[in-house]
């Protein structure tokens, strides 16, 4: 299998060489490294990754630099997929990055304990799927709005879109219930129909549905 070939962005040295040297152990090729938002920028335009690994918050004023990054990444070459690793749980800035479409990742780095598990979200990421950290999620958990789209959904449905929307595959949610992956998808279905989210060539149902879901947790 081909190398997914990647840009890493982050102003610790220490923590880019080391997240690079752990993807060429695990069969990807580091292309690049940055460690601000326009170098970032110019690799990118210059070496057409297909992932993008980069910190929200970079010099010089150490804010949402990365973020700013990712959505032009995303704006001038939409194919390639973006992985952030963040110290924070900001969550309108995951909901922005998974409203942009699919092939994007949002991971706190205290998360990241698994070497194994990593190295599969960032080849699902590359491969188009969105993954949202469930500490997110987590987090989100409050006071619902007087109008609560998810009312429709049985108690069920709202347990598979919570896996959802933690980045799981339907097979992974299957293996979560211990259901079938038949099953899973029935809900989805059902989940996408009730949230009034009509299938078309533009939308991702799947990602409206989780920042469905995320909106109603705030």
């Amino acid at each position: 299998m081909r190398a997914i070939r990647v840009v890493i962005a982050d102003d610790d040295v220490l923590l880019r060489e080391g997240l690079a040297s752990l993807l060429e152990r695990n069969g990807f090729e580091v292309v690049a490294q940055a460690g601000d938002a326009p170098e970032l920028l110019d690799l990118v335009h210059r070496l057409e990754p297909e992932l993008v690994i980069v910190d929200i918050r970079m010099p010089p004023d150490h804010s949402t630099e990365g973020l700013e990054a990712a959505h032009l990444i995303r704006a001038d070459h939409p194919d390639v997929a973006i992985m952030v690793l963040s110290a924070h749980a900001e969550v309108e800035h995951a909901m922005q990055l998974l409203a942009s479409g699919s092939g994007i990742g949002y991971l706190l780095k205290s998360r990241v304990t698994d070497v194994a598990e990593f190295v599969d979200t960032l080849q699902r990421v590359a491969r188009g799927a969105s993954v949202v950290d469930p500490a997110l999620v987590q987090e989100l958990v409050g006071a619902r709005r007087r109008h609560d789209p998810l009312s429709v959904l049985t108690d069920r449905e709202r347990e598979v879109l919570a896996l959802v929307a933690e980045g799981r595959s339907n097979a992974g949610v299957a293996r979560r219930l211990w259901v079938t992956k038949g099953t899973v998808e029935k809900h989805v279905r059902s989940i996408l129909t009730k949230l009034d989210l009509p299938e078309t060539d533009e939308d991702h149902r799947r990602v409206l549905a989780v920042l469905t879901f995320l909106e109603q947790q705030r």
